[in-house]
């Protein structure tokens, strides 16, 4: 493992950003793998300026997403479909039909996720995997003491912790769906290179069971110590309650 620790949340973004830019120019043909919420918005923020400056080209990349919620249509607001569009797809040069997310809308959810998991095997695996950490250590939406998934994608029921830190991203008397797509931590874990970013103090804690605690499904990031590339990229708050020798010794990187 390694971890990045950088003076702001701004720093760490523009950090992962320049990550995803450098990848896009050493490799133009990229599968990148994206995250939504709260944490990746400054990324896609820089991703956009970059592309606007001509540092960062899409135009034979293609995308997978980690998730999407269960019957929310792709035109509603919080749909990650649209969130994508928002924060990312409308702002580059990046085909629609090089941007894939679970069906959220699907009739059939397995058969949707049966679907998706045979793209990512087709065109996979992700070159750069983005991802967050939930306050819970959910990484998609593998919420902890998730069983494996049998296949890859799959349909989850979110924890109750899950869907109270997301009701902020939801309109008043809306409620945050039960039910979501996502991609299985095994999936995730086949990614070439992955980077987390996580910033602010309400994450310290659980950085702290991620890269510190043992390994296993009551904290799914702490499946990422067992990925050969993986990197934990940290404001100064985020890893507050690392122990010195993670958070200044080998293999750190400070910025």
């Amino acid at each position: 493992m390694k971890v990045m620790v950088l003076p702001s949340a701004a720093d760490a973004e523009h950090h992962v950003a320049a990550l995803f830019a450098k990848q896009l120019r050493r490799k133009p043909d990229s599968v990148l793998g994206l995250a939504t919420g709260g944490t990746p918005v400054g990324v896609y923020r820089a991703l956009a300026a970059a592309h606007r400056a001509g540092a960062a080209d899409f135009a034979r990349a293609r995308t997978f997403n980690l998730d999407e919620y269960a019957g929310l249509p792709e035109t509603h607001p919080q749909s990650y479909a649209a969130y994508m569009k928002a924060h990312l797809f409308d702002l580059v040069n990046l085909s629609p039909a090089r941007t894939h997310l679970p069906d959220g809308e699907a009739a059939n959810a397995e058969d949707a996720c049966r679907f998706y998991d045979a793209l990512y095997r087709y065109y996979g695996p992700a070159d750069l995997q983005l991802l967050g950490i939930g306050l819970n250590g959910h990484i998609g939406f593998n919420e902890p003491g998730f069983a494996p998934a049998p296949g890859g994608t799959h349909v989850v029921r979110l924890d109750e912790s899950t869907r109270r830190a997301n009701a902020r991203f939801f309109g008043e008397g809306e409620q945050v769906p039960e039910y979501a797509l996502t991609m299985s931590a095994g999936r995730i874990l086949q990614a070439r290179s992955i980077v987390l970013l996580a910033t602010g103090a309400a994450k310290a804690t659980i950085v702290v069971r991620a890269l510190e605690g043992p390994i296993g499904t009551d904290c799914p990031a702490s499946l990422l110590q067992l990925h050969p590339d993986a990197t934990f990229v940290l404001d100064i708050e985020a890893a507050g309650k690392l122990e010195p020798e993670t958070a200044a010794g080998p293999p750190l990187e400070r910025g």
